[in-house]
């Protein structure tokens, strides 16, 4: 009995110290990381991109969903020659 315990207690230990040195890894991983990548990032920074200034454009056959009339009427006729085509079938 006495030699399961010490085997319990040195089993405990080496656990304690695996995770221990796990958290330390990482750890020291995390901040080296961020340390590399912040020079990184001062030295190559990435490319100001200049955007085109986005023209309005004039939407008369557009209903208040946002979706035109055509398009809704294609959908539509989609949609019920599908159910025709499939109701057949059963």
């Amino acid at each position: 009995m006495d030699n399961l315990t010490q085997l319990f207690i040195e089993a405990g230990t080496l656990m304690l110290a695996g995770m221990v040195f796990v958290f330390a890894f990482l750890g020291l991983l995390i901040i080296f990381i961020n340390k590399v990548l912040l020079k990184l990032a001062i030295k190559f920074p990435d490319p100001i991109i200049q955007s085109k200034p986005q023209r309005k454009t004039n939407k008369t056959n557009v209903d208040k969903g946002g979706i035109a009339p055509p398009v809704v009427a294609a959908i539509s006729s989609a949609v019920s020659q599908y159910r025709q085509q499939h109701s057949k079938n059963k």
